[in-house]
């Protein structure tokens, strides 16, 4: 089985950057979360208005909002992408880098579980094995955090139904951020002058930080870019494997550049959890595999 190089590239940069979000967040950390991820959404929003007036397909992706129930789901999903948005950049913010990276990791797992109750999928005995033994590990470390790692369970739970929901809306990534962004602008962009009249916002108090939080919107629109080139150019399965590159390398950062607390227990945690990723992308390969060959047996 052959895959299209340029296609990997993209799916590998869009995952790269993803994973490189948590350099970012700080440099911008004398705003608070939810004034950088107002910021985010504006500036998202623009940049991606840009793009869909570039390729010609602006206004027909506005028309997509006079359909009720596209424009319901898109609601939703901006709620749930405002909750992802806030806690990952709060947590980054706030020492909690490698409890993010769980939360990405074991995404996957609630997507299983989605899939599983509202879509009535029914799981392979490697996924129900994915499924108990990451069971295990959260088990482990919510013992060593002596708490339940919310931050990770928020993010999971968070992506994991903004994807379902994106999932059922069908829509292209960089349309949909368009819409969800469009909508959420009453609270974003009320917030944000609500800030500046008052002299508490963050824009214009220096050049660099004005850049970094107007930048926040170009950062989180250009992965989504490479993403859609990924999207139709590789295999479903090979999307999936790639999306394990982001907790990776956020993951590298809160350990070893941020050099956040990894006792010994949750080690064994993170260990436990990885052996359940491991099996989970060993059948979402094989699967993917299989599709291809009868893919390509009746061509």
């Amino acid at each position: 089985m052959t895959y299209n190089k340029k296609g990997i590239f993209f799916g590998l940069s869009a995952n790269v950057l993803w994973g490189l979000f948590p350099l970012y967040w700080p440099l911008l950390k004398e705003a608070s979360a939810l004034e950088i991820v107002s910021n985010r959404a504006v500036w998202s929003l623009v940049f991606c208005l840009i793009i869909l007036t570039f390729q010609k397909s602006l206004i027909s992706s506005l028309k997509l909002l006079r359909q009720r129930e596209i424009a319901v789901r898109l609601f939703i999903s901006a709620c749930l992408i405002s909750i992802n948005w806030l806690t990952y950049i709060w947590a980054v913010n706030h020492g909690h880098v490698v409890e993010s990276a769980l939360g990405y990791y074991i995404n996957p797992l609630v997507m299983i579980a989605l899939g599983t109750i509202f879509l009535h999928e029914k799981l392979s005995k490697l996924q129900w094995f994915a499924i108990g033994i990451a069971a295990i590990g959260a088990v482990v470390l919510t013992i060593d955090y002596g708490r339940l790692p919310w931050v990770a369970i928020a993010l999971a739970g968070s992506w994991g139904t903004y994807g379902y929901v994106k999932k059922k809306l069908g829509l292209e990534s960089l349309i949909g951020l368009a819409l969800e962004t469009l909508l959420a602008l009453p609270f974003y962009g009320g917030y944000i002058i609500y800030l500046q009249s008052n002299n508490l916002g963050h824009i214009g108090t220096s050049t660099k930080l004005t850049l970094l939080l107007v930048g926040a919107g170009v950062v989180t629109a250009i992965p989504l870019l490479f993403f859609n080139g990924a999207a139709n150019r590789v295999p479903y399965s090979l999307m999936g494997l790639f999306q394990y590159v982001t907790p990776t390398l956020t993951f590298i950062i809160g350990v070893w550049l941020r050099h956040e607390a990894m006792p010994t227990a949750r080690w064994i945690g993170f260990f436990i959890i990885w052996i359940a990723l491991f099996a989970l992308g060993y059948d979402l390969l094989k699967s993917g595999r299989s599709n291809y060959n009868s893919l390509t047996e009746t061509d």
